[in-house]
């Protein structure tokens, strides 16, 4: 009986820790592509983009090319839904940008990022 009770709560501890791995991946994987923008990374920036986004991305990372950029106080994201394959992804953290000595922000948390795992990778593939 105590055979039985162990290989369960290991099974139990594996099914769990499994789930919240599906959630880390989702979300690192926007903060991974929030930190190339930030960082005009282009290479970082597509590394996290799905194929379908990247001109949409790089249109993004093209808009700030004049624009000095920083991440305010960093960004944390965590998955809040699905819809079908697609994750979505919420963040918080603001972009601080400055053109011609105008600052501005943009807020992550009025963004929500759709991604997808495509052959065990999650990619940005929109957003909301």
């Amino acid at each position: 009986m105590q055979n039985k009770i162990i290989f369960l709560l290991i099974t139990l501890n594996l099914i769990l820790s499994a789930c919240g791995a599906g959630d880390s991946g989702a979300s690192q994987t926007v903060e991974g592509y929030i930190t190339a923008l930030a960082s005009k990374d282009e290479a970082g920036l597509l590394s996290n983009s799905c194929a379908e986004y990247e001109d949409d991305a790089l249109l993004v990372l093209d808009s700030l090319e004049l624009v000095e950029v920083s991440l305010a106080d960093g960004i944390a994201c965590q998955e809040v839904g699905n819809d079908g394959d697609t994750t979505l992804v919420n963040c918080a953290g603001k972009l601080q940008m400055s053109y011609g000595g105008e600052p501005q922000e943009l807020d992550f948390s009025n963004i929500t990022y759709e991604v997808v795992n495509e052959n065990g990778n999650w990619l940005v593939c929109g957003t909301r």
